[in-house]
């Protein structure tokens, strides 16, 4: 009996781990995604735990960060932002880690933002995660290519276009590895409970929702045999989404490495 509950506490103790290492989340932060015209708006890379403004992990600097904007039926176009970001220092409620940070001139249609980081390491699973994120901008209401693949290897491309939600509306999003549906990928959802305070690269401290149980920090849903899956927006603010592990084979450094894809929508009420 005493070996069968050793061995109990030890499961429950890797599953616990599990469940917090997921719990990170890639950031590409901006105040808005619908945005009445052009100007020069402002970019925060963050690797943290938006729901909690819990832990920062240290951000190498990404392998890749570019930018595809679309206008209309014109061809998209690609610009490298790589050599355009500083490095900064995010404080979050419990610790400060490294972070990334620059600006970029949009002008009208959509500017996908899509961010490669190196695969960060978490010690305690002896593993590694990346998390290969994307946010779409929009200005004026003149939609590009939105829903159009970047050609990351692990993407989600929005079925619902991300940056005119209301409250109450639903975003659908497909998961693709290497430009292929994931089936029944796995799909975690966390909302930017603490907003970002840009002149001080930190998170408030005020939370704007109290979870009731830990559940409700991070949901989890799955995507269908295609790989969409639907969510239903309770809450004006910024959601994030990442589908995880959409390539179980894959390894870096010769450790496991989690490949997920990330995207970040941002819901409105209606008034």
């Amino acid at each position: 009996m005493k070996t069968k509950l050793i061995t109990l506490l030890a499961g429950a103790t890797v599953l616990c781990s599990a469940a917090v290492a997921s719990a990170h989340f890639q950031m590409i932060y901006t105040p808005e995604m619908a945005i009445v015209k052009g100007g020069t708006i402002p970019l925060k890379l963050v690797f943290t735990h938006p729901f909690e403004a819990g832990h920062t992990m240290d951000m190498a600097k990404p392998e890749q960060f570019f930018v595809v904007s679309s206008r209309g039926e014109n061809e998209p176009k690609r610009t490298d932002l790589l050599e355009t970001i500083k490095p900064i220092t995010w404080t979050s409620l419990t610790n400060s880690g490294k972070a990334w940070e620059t600006s970029y001139q949009v002008r009208g249609g959509d500017h996908a933002f899509c961010l490669v980081p190196v695969p960060y390491l978490e010690k305690e699973e002896d593993a590694y995660i990346q998390q290969n994120t994307k946010v779409i901008v929009n200005v004026g209401g003149e939609p590009g290519s939105w829903n159009q693949p970047v050609g990351m290897a692990a993407e989600i491309v929005p079925m619902a276009k991300p940056y005119d939600r209301w409250t109450g509306n639903v975003f659908q999003g497909q998961v693709l590895f290497n430009g292929k549906p994931v089936p029944n990928a796995e799909v975690e959802i966390e909302f930017m409970n603490h907003k970002p305070q840009l002149e001080s690269n930190s998170f408030a401290k005020e939370a704007e929702v109290v979870a009731p149980q830990d559940a409700y920090v991070l949901q989890t849903i799955f995507a269908d045999a295609n790989g969409v899956f639907t969510f239903g927006i309770p809450r004006a603010g910024w959601w994030g989404f990442a589908a995880l592990g959409v390539d179980p084979e894959y390894k870096f450094q010769g450790k496991e490495c989690s490949l997920d894809a990330v995207i970040w929508i941002q819901a409105k009420d209606m008034k």
